[in-house]
């Protein structure tokens, strides 16, 4: 009778533990579950895929910090997007999401490239970006139309885009990153700032010219002081700008200030009013967020976004510096997947070849460049 009631106890605590354990997963699915249905929004950034966990294997070796990366991918620089994640994921042990933000007719071939190389064990989740969600917003000219690139103005829209996210990280695709993504992501923010950036004064920029345009690392090179409406917002013309291409967002407080919402309405004013300058040479979605952040953001360590490596052909750093950058930025017409630009050899380590042959490297050998 006594072994009868230890078996009977034993039993029982089993079937409790399964169901326990049976609670737990579902609990887990479901939460899963209401975050998929939750996340299209009316903005038009739709969620078409999302690969909710790593292989055990890779999860063993990373630790459970999650860090939601945002990148734009457009078709004809699809490269640079597929390098620069690669970069990403090769130098931390952290549990990175990438949140690629692309357009209807790239997705087919982004899925293809993600699943057919050696980056199919990455946590991402692919975003159909509408440009409709800009209209009235962006001056467009007729004759030069096709020049407007919606995916330039993904980092306005970074609550929708992640919106269980705390913070998240926002790059452009021609970057590089060299040490673990985990020091940027947790990059100090001020009490009530909403983001990051890397300032134009730092000490990797030199105060870069730019040909046509004047010093652009001030606001004066993309505001138009004439304007009256720039003119009442007090702000130094000598104030140094920042860079937009790499920062750290701090999503709680930029729904509490409604971040998106001023950006809208700057792009809405100049649309009506040209603010910028008209020597911009820079991306035109620089100026609104240099007259939201104004004085109100915080500043990343400046080897975690070292750029202009795009502005000329020649090499403007010491390889020593180059190799001690926690991310390099080809921002600047000479990308390293298309005509010639600085350590583009560098960039090349960490780019996985098309899978269907469409994107290809168009460049032609630095020495045949320099013969010339």
């Amino acid at each position: 009778f006594f072994k009868f009631s230890v078996n009977i106890s034993i039993l029982i605590v089993a079937v409790v533990i399964f169901l326990l354990v049976l609670h737990r997963n579902f609990l887990g699915l479901s939460d899963f579950l209401k975050r998929e249905l939750s996340d299209s929004n009316p903005l038009g950034l739709q969620p078409i895929d999302f690969i909710p966990a790593a292989p055990q294997r890779l999860a063993d070796e990373r630790n459970d910090k999650e860090i939601s990366v945002v990148i734009a991918a457009s078709d004809e620089r699809l490269g640079g997007a597929i390098a620069a994640m690669n970069s990403i994921y090769r130098h931390t042990r952290s549990n990175v999401v990438f949140h690629i933000v692309t357009m209807n007719d790239t997705v087919d071939h982004l899925r293809l490239w993600l699943s057919n190389t050696a980056l199919k064990n990455l946590r991402y989740r692919i975003l159909d970006f509408d440009p409709r969600v800009l209209d009235g917003k962006v001056q467009v000219d007729p004759q030069k139309a096709d020049t407007l690139k919606p995916l330039t103005f993904v980092r306005f829209y970074l609550p929708n885009l992640v919106p269980h996210a705390e913070k998240a990280i926002y790059v452009d695709d021609d970057i590089i990153v060299q040490d673990d993504i985990l020091e940027l992501y947790n990059t100090p923010l001020k009490p009530g700032h909403a983001a990051a950036f890397s300032d134009d004064c730092d000490s990797t920029t030199n105060k870069v010219a730019v040909r046509g345009a004047g010093n652009q690392y001030n606001y004066i090179g993309f505001l138009d002081y004439k304007k009256e409406t720039i003119r009442k917002l007090a702000m130094k013309a000598n104030t140094c700008s920042f860079n937009p291409g790499v920062f750290v967002a701090n999503l709680t407080e930029w729904k509490l200030q409604n971040i998106t919402k001023q950006l809208e309405k700057w792009m809405a004013l100049n649309v009506a009013e040209e603010l910028y300058s008209r020597t911009l040479a820079g991306s035109i979605t620089t100026p609104p967020l240099l007259i939201v952040f104004y004085k109100q953001h915080s500043s990343i360590d400046p080897m975690w976004n070292v750029r202009h490596l795009g502005s000329s052909a020649g090499k403007r750093y010491s390889p020593q510096f180059v190799k001690a950058a926690k991310l390099l930025h080809w921002n600047g017409h000479f990308k390293p997947w298309g005509r010639t630009a600085s350590y583009a050899e560098v960039w090349e380590k960490w780019y996985v070849p098309d899978p269907t042959g469409k994107f290809s490297l168009i460049r032609r050998h630095s020495e045949a460049y320099e013969a010339k």
